[in-house]
Order: structure tokens, then C-alpha cells, then sequence
């Protein structure tokens, strides 16, 4: 396949490297460069060259979220039956496919991971920020909660409902303090750590390795994760049919910019500039 939405190189050996390559437009995640993400991920798991995989996003920000300017429906990544909430659970198909996968894959997150960026990150095994990175899902404001519902099982009940009702973006740092990451670096000594500890997940074998990750999985399936996930995936279709969800899309298809800027101007945040504490 040719890659032309990502860039896939590998840094060191053992360790293969995924840019989301969309700068220009914050690395929106449409079917087209999940495709080929997809395909990068695949082929390094079967790849006994590979033992992990590093995700990052390219320009100034990991990913701002799904793209909203083109139709998700068509041409996704793999198959998944159609008709109502065919895309929340695609999505979570997308999600455990990922954690499924033999080999380790890390998130190297800086700037914006917002919307279906935090779903992404989320689906990697181990998450790295950027201290002063901004990660959140401020869709909960006009169209949905999330396609994944992964807040209450990352972060707890708490901080999940503070983040489902305001649609606030956390800090790199708040991310660790609760959760949604493993540790975060100042920006400019992301990626020098993020390749440090690939190195040393890498110098366990992948057989082992695989069975290493499976474990930690196998606790939070018998905890009901799957199921719980899934059974997310209907109250956001169902969300899609009220009122002010209805308006939301109408505005979008009026004028992409205009309506998320509307959408964040009375929280003064995202779009709308930094939202003061």
C-alpha cells in the first residue's frame, strides 16, 4: 500500500514509528488515513522485525479529532455492519482490533488530542503527553458523547463526568495525575523519551511480550470493558437524534470553522482561545 496520509519509518531498531502527516488540517483522522494507518499497524505486528510501534502526529498537534469534512460512512478501514450507530461501533471495532494486536503500540501525544485523537490514543497500550498538551472531547457540547466510551474506565467516575458535562480539555499533566496517560515530558523532550522507552519495551521478545499485554487485557475484559464499551456505542446514535444535535450538523454543513467556533466561544477555549481557571 502506498502511504501517503502517514509516514512510517523506524527510528531505532525494533521500533516502528506511525506520522499522522495531515499538518496542514491538525492530522483529522478520516477513513482514508485510518486505512492506511491500519495497514502500517497490521503489518508491523506480523513483522518479526517489529516489536513495538510508536504513534505521533506530525506538525502541532498529535490529532484534533475525526474528519468532519468528509462522509465516514464510506470507505472504512474494514467491515462493519451497517444501519443505525454504524459508526460508533466501527469505531470501537477500530479500538479493540488495536489492543487485540501482539506487539505494544505507544502514543506520542503533543498539542491537540481532541475528539477521536483521544479515542486513538486511548486505543494504544502505553500513552506519553506533552506537558502542556490539551487533550479532551468538546463534541459532548454540541453532538454526542464519545463514538468509545472510554472516560469512566481511563480516568474514574469522577473526573469522567466533570470531563463528559463541560467538554473541558485536560493539560498533559492533569492527564497523568488521572489516568489518561503514563508520564509526561515538556514538548521538547517528548519524543527523546518516547524512543527511550520504546527501546526498552522492544528488548523484550515478542512472543512473550504478546502474552505480557494480553494479561493486563484479560483483567479489564472480566471486568466488563467490552461489554461496557459496546453498549456505548447506542446512546451516542441516540444522542445524534436531539434537537440541538440536529441544529449542530446543520451548521457544520453550512461552514466547518464557523460552527466549532461557535460551539466553544461561551467556554472561551479550543477554537476560541485558552480557557482561563
Amino acid at each position: 500500500m502506498e502511504y501517503t496520509k502517514i509516514i512510517v519509518d523506524e527510528p531505532l531498531p525494533l521500533v516502528r514509528r506511525i506520522t499522522l502527516n495531515r499538518p496542514e488540517k491538525r492530522n483529522p483522522l478520516s477513513n482514508e488515513l485510518r486505512t492506511q494507518m491500519f495497514h502500517a499497524l497490521e503489518d508491523s505486528d506480523t513483522n518479526p522485525d517489529v516489536r513495538v510501534t510508536i504513534i505521533r502526529g506530525a506538525g502541532s498537534c498529535f490529532s484534533a479529532g475525526y474528519d468532519l469534512a468528509s462522509n465516514v460512512s464510506k470507505e472504512q478501514p474494514f467491515y462493519t455492519a451497517g444501519g443505525l450507530a454504524n459508526w460508533p461501533r466501527h469505531v470501537v471495532e477500530g479500538f479493540f482490533h488495536m489492543w487485540d494486536m501482539a506487539k505494544p503500540i505507544i502514543a506520542q501525544v503533543h498539542g491537540y488530542c481532541l475528539a477521536g485523537g483521544t479515542e486513538l490514543a486511548t486505543a494504544c497500550d502505553l500513552v506519553y503527553v506533552a506537558d502542556d498538551a490539551k487533550i479532551g472531547y468538546p463534541v459532548v457540547r454540541s453532538i454526542s458523547p464519545p463514538d468509545n466510551q472510554f472516560y469512566p474506565w481511563i480516568v474514574g467516575l469522577r473526573r469522567a463526568m466533570e470531563l463528559m458535562l463541560t467538554g473541558d480539555h485536560m493539560s498533559g499533566l492533569e492527564a497523568v495525575e488521572c489516568g489518561f496517560a503514563n508520564r509526561a515530558f515538556s514538548e521538547a523532550e517528548l519524543e527523546e523519551n518516547v524512543l527511550r522507552i520504546a527501546e526498552r519495551v522492544a528488548k523484550t521478545p515478542s512472543d512473550l511480550q504478546q502474552i505480557n499485554k494480553r494479561a493486563v487485557h484479560r483483567q479489564m475484559d472480566a471486568m466488563g470493558i467490552r461489554a461496557g464499551i459496546r453498549a456505548g456505542t447506542e446512546m451516542q446514535q441516540l444522542a445524534t437524534y436531539t434537537a440541538t444535535t440536529q441544529a449542530h450538523l446543520a451548521e457544520l454543513r453550512a461552514g466547518l470553522t464557523a460552527a466549532l467556533s461557535k460551539r466553544d466561544a461561551e467556554f472561551g477555549d479550543y477554537r476560541t482561545g485558552d480557557k482561563k481557571s
